[in-house]
């Protein structure tokens, strides 16, 4: 369920946006990607985040509708360092990678603090799940309001309306969405004017190859079986 009982802060402007080749990502780091994300969350300002790294801006290169979706981002954050590099050389020297489990985390911890709620969408059967059971206990309080596992291809019109129904029901503040680049980027972009959540942010893909889940082995330890593979995504 939405939040509505916490302090209400005024909406943050969003900061200038760096020229990559041809994509715009926000010149900003960690401590800020967070700050305007609740900014977003607490005035209702609804939009996509892009967490973008060097493949991400390549791919686009050849992909106009995918650029596209990245340069109409609420923030395209820049998940990896010559992006980094590019901004500071540009003046701005505050400009730091945030990275997804990064984004995640901190978000997280906030939202354990503030009431946010969260949903997780992406992953084989159980990964999502397991993954809000597992921030939940790093962070209690947390609220994770649900999760939704999708098939691996695009949603048909009862799974639309199922997912639609769901959100419309349980009201997360932020959806993270982990279905990999460039797949999630389209999809935030193609529903965010047909979910009832206010930030949905693309932090990772979702493949059946391994056990793995969001956080790496040095970050996070899931379990015995994920605890030593090392991965940036829901399952990778």
């Amino acid at each position: 369920m939405r939040s509505t009982v916490h302090q209400m802060i005024p909406a943050l402007p969003v900061p200038r946006r760096v020229n990559v080749l041809g994509v715009g990502i926000n010149s900003l780091n960690l401590p800020s990607a967070v700050e305007l994300m609740e900014s977003a969350v607490v005035s209702g300002r609804r939009g996509y985040v892009c967490v973008t790294d060097v493949r991400a801006i390549i791919e686009a290169q050849d992909d106009p509708a995918y650029l596209q979706v990245l340069n109409s981002s609420f923030l395209t954050v820049p998940d990896g360092r010559p992006s980094v590099w590019v901004g500071r050389a540009q003046g701005f020297s505050r400009m730091d990678q945030v990275a997804g489990p990064d984004l995640i985390l901190e978000f997280c911890k906030l939202s354990s603090q503030k009431g946010y709620s969260q949903f997780f969408y992406g992953g084989v059967p159980g990964v999502a799940e397991q993954l809000g059971d597992v921030l939940s206990k790093r962070y209690p309080g947390l609220k994770v309001v649900g999760t939704y596992t999708p098939p691996f291809r695009p949603l048909n019109g009862q799974e639309e309306k199922e997912l639609t129904e769901l959100l419309a029901r349980l009201k997360p503040d932020v959806t993270w969405i982990g279905l990999g680049a460039p797949k999630q980027e389209l999809f935030m972009a193609e529903h965010l004017n047909r979910f009832d959540t206010t930030l949905l942010v693309g932090v990772g893909a979702a493949r059946d190859d391994a056990a793995a889940i969001i956080f790496p082995a040095d970050k996070f330890a899931m379990n015995d079986k994920t605890k030593n593979i090392p991965s940036r995504s829901f399952q990778e």
